[in-house]
């Protein structure tokens, strides 16, 4: 019999010619448009059309959403560390303090956005925010500049490209990460404009040196005062005639995105990263073309992209479902849909992350969490198939974030992680399985584990039952719904979507 990690590598890409039902194409676009199905979605999946269910998609992302605020956020934007020399006369314990106080800040609106994610009918707004977060990747520890640039990305999400690379680039937070601060006139910083073209519009090899240096001429005197606005310190900027991208004139750092985004490269750049985030790593070269096109002529229209996708034919071929490494937020927001429950410690949450490979508003660097099989390795891979019977309290939890306090958001200090993971035992969760259980009851007894399976699984084919069925509790048919959920779960298969 094969290891759950050998099952794991040919179920990624073995396909096959199987007709996808109704059921399965509902869960894709669920899976990839959303966060997947919640609960109660589940019967109407049978039925609903791909287009109903866009449509409910859409309509449900409509409203304008309304700004997260963390836990009391109150630090000021010139507290230690925020702005160069504020708060130097300090004490050491009171800087200690703010920083103490802004990691617990930190931890809340990750916490509010992960709910998010889990009960908002928003699904399609907040899919989109997680792929801009992943984008516009920006690490700082300042919770009143991540709580801004969290809301501006919400915001302009589902709008058009150009006003979201605008508001993002003009973000204190991304103007603080980036270096901007410091790009003055005759004493250019190019960390800023380098990182606009490579990692937010036209990719590499899409731009010279000289391009780059005349873009963060550009850019200087682009900065934020001390209450967290965006300011162009016009002493600070260099009024010279500049050449970017064959264009020459006294060009400041509007003039240098709007050009950034007259280039085909872009609309190209972007098309092919919703392509292999959405649809399928491997890409397929004529549909970015196509996509592209309509996404340049369309104005950067990122509703018209998603629509263009996601009501394609062949977004639902066989080649594109099941074959998506699920990233760990996916994971755990999915799990929390589709089963209720409660966390009696909602920061068991943040250690999650850090152990899986994914904090919010923590990305590794500048160009955001690489995801596809850099998800999994052996640790992973084990935490995230044991995870299921650890929050539904079948098993205790076994795991500690590594030690890489760069990444931890302070998670080091919370409870010394160390101690903290011999106190996770089972019940860490209050599970609700009466809804859950209320879902199969129509379904006859010798169809049930395929039912649960067909709900669970998008991979091509299914779970050989007798892998699973030793581990199945068959006193009760309430029984063996729950450890077939729970066992399912716990399948290399179901870290695919």
């Amino acid at each position: 019999m094969k290891t759950q990690s050998q099952r794991f590598i040919p179920v990624c890409y073995q396909l096959n010619s199987m007709p996808v039902s109704n059921r399965k194409r509902n869960q894709h676009l669920l899976c990839r448009a959303a966060f997947g199905p919640m609960l109660e979605n589940l019967a109407s999946l049978e039925h609903t059309s791909q287009k109903d269910l866009w449509e409910l998609l859409l309509t449900g992302s409509n409203e304008a959403p309304s700004e997260l605020k963390g836990t009391d956020i109150t630090m000021e934007v010139s507290a230690p560390g925020i702005t160069p020399g504020a708060g130097k006369a300090l004490a050491n314990e009171t800087k200690k303090i703010l920083r103490k106080q802004a990691q617990e800040q930190l931890k809340s609106l990750n916490l509010q956005w992960l709910n998010e994610m889990i009960h908002s009918q928003a699904q399609l707004r907040e899919r989109m925010s997680l792929f801009w977060h992943g984008h516009f990747a920006c690490r700082i520890n300042n919770p009143a500049l991540q709580q801004q640039l969290l809301h501006t990305i919400r915001m302009n999400s589902l709008g058009s490209f150009g006003d979201i690379l605008k508001a993002v680039s003009k973000s204190p937070a991304m103007l603080r990460f980036l270096n901007n601060q410091q790009n003055r006139k005759q004493k250019p910083n190019e960390n800023f404009a380098r990182e606009v073209m490579e990692l937010f519009t036209l990719g590499r090899a899409a731009y010279t040196e000289a391009d780059v240096k005349e873009a963060a001429r550009a850019f200087t005197g682009w900065g934020f005062d001390a209450g967290g606005q965006f300011v162009v310190r016009q002493n600070q900027h260099d009024t010279g005639n500049k050449t970017f991208l064959g264009k020459s004139g006294n060009f400041d750092g509007d003039d240098i995105l709007n050009i950034l985004l007259e280039q085909k490269a872009t609309a190209n750049f972007i098309t092919r990263k919703f392509f292999r985030y959405f649809v399928n790593e491997e890409v397929s070269e004529s549909k970015i073309t196509w996509l592209s096109n309509r996404f340049y002529q369309s104005g950067y229209n990122i509703k018209s992209l998603l629509q263009d996708i996601f009501t394609s034919e062949w977004f639902f071929n066989p080649e594109n479902i099941g074959t998506k490494i699920k990233s760990p937020i996916d994971l755990i927001v999915g799990i929390r849909r589709y089963i209720p429950m409660d966390l009696n410690n909602e920061a068991i949450q943040l250690l999650l992350q850090r152990s899986l490979g994914q904090v919010l508003m923590n990305p590794p660097n500048v160009a955001g969490w690489p995801g596809g099989k850099n998800w999994i390795d052996s640790s992973t891979l084990l935490l995230r198939m044991q995870l299921p019977k650890m929050l539904m309290g079948m098993s205790d939890a076994d795991f500690q974030p590594k030690q890489d306090d760069d990444q931890m958001m302070g998670q080091g200090e919370l409870s010394a992680v160390s101690k903290y993971r011999s106190k996770i035992t089972r019940g860490i969760a209050t599970v609700d399985w009466q809804p859950v259980i209320a879902n199969f009851e129509a379904t006859p007894r010798i169809s049930l584990f395929k039912a649960i399976t067909n709900s669970l699984i998008q991979t091509p084919g299914a779970v050989d039952e007798n892998l699973v069925k030793p581990y199945l509790d068959n006193s009760s048919r309430q029984t063996f719904t729950r450890s077939a959920i729970i066992h399912l779960m716990s399948t290399p298969e179901y870290q695919l979507s």
